[in-house]
């Protein structure tokens, strides 16, 4: 049995030993087999990846169609903290993975979309998946920011495109600059697109996509940042090794070491002479300071920019992108962004060239994240891209905020001349169904009445009606020539109370005139509340005079209703009746006896009970103001014409263009000028027996506000306040605002859709910048040219400005306008529109009224009649 052991042993040997040989060989022919089939093996490989990836694409493209985009419109004084703005980021971070689990994480980002068109500044969107609506939706920025639901973008195909990627360039661990809020650090992109013109087709978008960082990416990015953190310390501490070495070997090299070391006893043999050199430790490496901003997990995202810029110009697309690059360099300090190209000796491959541009687009379009492995950064990094712009951002005033003007057309108002960031010069206008008070405040001479007068003429060349009034006489000289073109003459009335010499023309006006067919009551209320506006009459302090003027208006109303219906409207009573009414029994007993069918009982019943009862100098209080107006010639031809060519209501409704001079500031000027204006007022309130739509609009230009609400300001504070209803917009003018009566400086100011200052004292422009939160401040309106105005707008809801702009030059402007040579043509059609006659003539037609308002009473005195009311007017008679 023991000779049999050894063969056994030797045979599993010679196994193994084969078994070993034949592993052996086989590892030695698999790399063979690779060298020989590795297309095989890269065919493999690539169609694997090629099915993922398009594994991949396929859900990525899957869960962006699922997506939701939301814009943002900040208010006007929106002013958020750090905080506030670090909240956003963090919901925005969040946000972003508000995706399935199968979503590649390409996919799962958040996009801030800055989009400019030249039609409004930037436009401010958010868009994620649709699953972080509702977490998008909370802003963090409360009421300031209104958040809606933002519509698709709809572009026409651009002829010019260019396309820009950023990178973050710099220490991978280096931050970007801490850029303050004040001013707005969104203000160099604004800058850079102030100048669009949407006529050109320029167009500027920027997105700015966030992806919450991946921990195996960023556990990657860390370890390398380690290693070569370490490497760095080692080839530092050897390179400092090596200089002391070398320093230690110069020093033994040295003359004055080898003579210390000849003198020195027994040196020769000795090791003491010879230097101990230690080379320096490497320190260990410290890991904040060597990850620097990616030392933490939290708030740490990675980012995408993209910018894509379009015209129909050649070149001017290339030049909006290097104006957005300038702008995002505000950004730079130890990093920066830069665009992402790719050199290939002499040339520069971009975004925009094959076969990045695909790449590209597909990004743009899906708002997938895939950004370079450097575009790293924490959320604070980003305050000011995180949030739309704030109140200490100068927005651009882009022809989508501000309309351009054109000559012709009703809709616009002439607002002044804007001057862009690029130089040019623009007519601007508001929409004039949306202007309807304006407010222009500033010293003399500053440009108030020369923008208005513009405003005006524009808007009488576009077929639009208007009324002027004036208490200088100074407009209408200065508007003729551009007034004179034949469709303006044949719709054009001069009503001039300021006229002076024997020749001078004036119209005329009846506030009792009953041809159209006015409610009595109406013309009588407007009447009395004209009188006790100028003159200061109360219930409490002149009960009486209010009595007595309010019952004899209405039986001379009534006595006028009478001669419309009679057909003899020229024998109507005048103002200057009442006071024959009063004194006069024969005619006060006609009067009656004429009205005794249309006054009632209670009327009948106080002039034959109460008015005997008076004493003779009660009537003084009425009869002196009346007296007055009768003694001037200009005020007699004025008021005393029974059938008055001036009707307000009726140029309302024609679209005429009715200038107004009145006088000065007197008594009586004071006096008529409340008749007008309660007779206005009454006349806009009348408008409500036409239904809305077909209420024509109407604007009303009041110059030298100071002269003309002083006699009745709360008439005219109810015009500010009710005019808006029945399609007639205000524009009044004044040196002071502080100087006008409290009532009508609270509702101008309530209901200003425009406000606008020229330069002027301190005191004066402080009430206007106030309503502007003092941006401007006084300081800069003071130092304001002349003609030069800061003016904010009311554009489709919104407030656009306080913007510096130029008050249009009526010699500059609207030179094109002006026929010169037609202006006598002018004023002839004006004043013969206004029926207007010489004073002399027409004031001693007034005189001889009464002869025929006799004459008509004692025609048409009624038979004897048989009711109670006619024993009455018997009793009169």
């Amino acid at each position: 049995m023991g000779s049999h052991l050894p063969a056994l042993t030797s045979r599993h040997d010679i196994q193994a030993a084969g078994w070993s040989l034949d592993v052996l060989t086989a590892l030695i022919e698999v790399p063979l087999w690779i060298a020989e089939h590795w297309w095989l093996l890269l065919i493999t490989v690539a169609v694997l990846w090629g099915a993922g990836e398009m594994t991949v694409r396929h859900l990525a493209t899957k869960a962006s169609i699922e997506r939701m985009a939301l814009e943002l419109y900040p208010s006007p004084h929106f002013d958020p903290s750090l905080e506030e703005i670090f909240r956003r980021g963090v919901q925005l971070a969040r946000a972003s993975g508000s995706l399935p689990w199968w979503a590649p994480r390409r996919c799962k980002s958040v996009r801030i979309a800055l989009r400019a068109d030249g039609t409004r500044a930037f436009r401010y969107r958010i868009e994620g998946p649709a699953g972080a609506e509702s977490l998008l939706r909370s802003s963090a920025f409360g009421p300031a920011v209104r958040t809606e639901k933002a519509k698709p973008l709809r572009d026409k195909k651009r002829t010019h495109v260019v396309r820009a990627e950023f990178v973050l360039r710099g220490r991978p661990i280096a931050a970007l600059r801490e850029v303050p809020l004040v001013p707005d650090p969104l203000q160099p992109l604004l800058d850079a697109v102030a100048d669009l013109r949407a006529d050109l087709g320029d167009l500027a978008e920027i997105s700015i996509d966030l992806q919450r960082a991946p921990k195996w990416a960023l556990r990657g990015r860390r370890w390398q940042l380690m290693n070569e953190a370490r490497r760095r310390e080692r080839r530092e501490s050897e390179r400092a090794a090596r200089w002391v070495r070398r320093d230690a070997a110069r020093v033994e090299d040295s003359l004055a070491f080898q003579l210390q070391n000849f003198f020195t006893p027994g040196w020769r043999g000795s090791g003491e002479g010879r230097r101990l050199v230690m080379p320096p430790v490497p320190h260990r490496v410290d890991r904040d300071q060597a990850l620097g901003k990616l030392a933490e997990d939290a708030h740490l995202v990675r980012v995408q920019i993209l910018v894509q810029c379009s015209s129909n110009i050649e070149g001017r697309a290339q030049a909006r992108l290097s104006q957005l690059l300038a702008g995002l360099d505000v950004f730079g300090h130890h990093a920066e962004w830069s665009t992402r190209m790719r050199q290939i000796g002499p040339v520069r491959i971009g975004a925009d060239h094959w076969p990045f541009r695909r790449s590209f687009e597909e990004r743009w379009t899906t708002g997938q994240c895939r950004p370079p492995r450097s575009n790293w950064v924490r959320l604070e990094e980003l305050t000011g891209l995180l949030k739309p712009p704030t109140v200490h951002c100068r927005l651009p005033v882009l022809a989508g905020d501000l309309p351009t003007f054109t000559f012709g057309n009703p809709e616009l108002l002439l607002q002044g001349i804007y001057r862009t960031p690029d130089g040019r010069r623009r007519l601007v206008a508001t929409r004039a169904e949306q202007t309807l008070f304006e407010i222009s405040v500033g010293k003399a001479g500053g440009g108030k009445t020369e923008r208005a007068l513009a405003q005006a003429i524009a808007l009488a060349h576009a077929g639009g009606g208007l009324l002027f009034v004036d208490p200088h006489r100074d407009s209408w000289p200065r508007s003729a020539p551009f007034l004179a073109h034949q469709p303006i003459m044949q719709r054009i009335a001069l009503i001039d109370l300021a006229v002076t010499g024997p020749k001078a023309r004036v119209s005329s006006w009846n506030p009792i005139d009953m041809r159209h067919q006015v409610a009595r009551e109406a013309v009588v209320d407007a009447v009395v509340d004209g009188f006790s506006a100028a003159l200061g009459w109360e219930d409490t302090e002149a009960p009486r005079a209010l009595t007595i003027l309010t019952e004899a208006l209405t039986v001379l109303t009534a006595v006028n209703q009478a001669a419309c219906q009679a057909g003899r409207p020229e024998d109507q009573a005048t103002l200057f009746h009442i006071r024959l009414l009063l004194v006069d029994a024969a005619f006060r007993t006609a009067a009656l006896a004429a009205a005794s069918g249309k006054l009632g009982e209670a009327s009948h019943s106080w002039w034959t009970s109460t008015f005997p009862t008076f004493p003779a100098e009660s009537y003084a209080v009425v009869l002196n103001p009346l007296g007055r107006l009768a003694r001037n010639p200009v005020t007699r031809a004025f008021l005393g014409q029974p059938a008055g060519a001036y009707n307000i209501r009726a140029a309302m409704d024609q679209q005429m263009i009715v200038w107004v001079c009145t006088p000065g500031n007197g008594p009586n000027d004071r006096l008529l000028l409340a008749l007008v204006a309660r007779d206005l007022l009454r006349a806009g309130r009348s408008r409500t027996d036409t239904p809305e739509s077909q209420r024509r609009p109407f604007r009303l230009y009041f110059d030298e506000l100071i002269t003309l609400t002083g006699s009745s300001p709360e008439t005219w504070a109810a015009m500010f306040e009710d005019f808006r209803k029945f399609r007639l917009r205000v524009h009044g003018m004044t040196q002071l605002l502080a100087r006008l009566p409290r009532p009508v400086q609270l509702s101008l100011l309530q209901n200003a859709s425009s406000l606008s200052t020229t330069t002027g004292s301190r005191s004066a422009i402080t009430p206007i910048t106030s309503e502007w939160g003092d941006r401007p401040g006084p300081d800069e309106i003071v130092n304001l040219e002349r003609f030069s105005h800061y003016a904010s707008f009311t554009v489709d809801g919104r407030r656009i400005g306080p913007i510096q702009i130029e008050g249009p030059h009526l010699d500059d402007h609207l030179a094109h306008l002006a026929h010169p040579g037609q202006v006598r043509a002018l004023e002839h059609a004006a004043l013969a529109r206004a029926e207007a006659h010489p004073v002399t003539e027409a004031a001693e037609h007034a005189e001889s009224q009464l002869d025929r308002v006799r004459g008509f009473l004692t025609r048409h005195r009624p038979a004897a009649p048989t009711t109670r009311g006619a024993r009455l007017t018997k009793d009169y008679t």
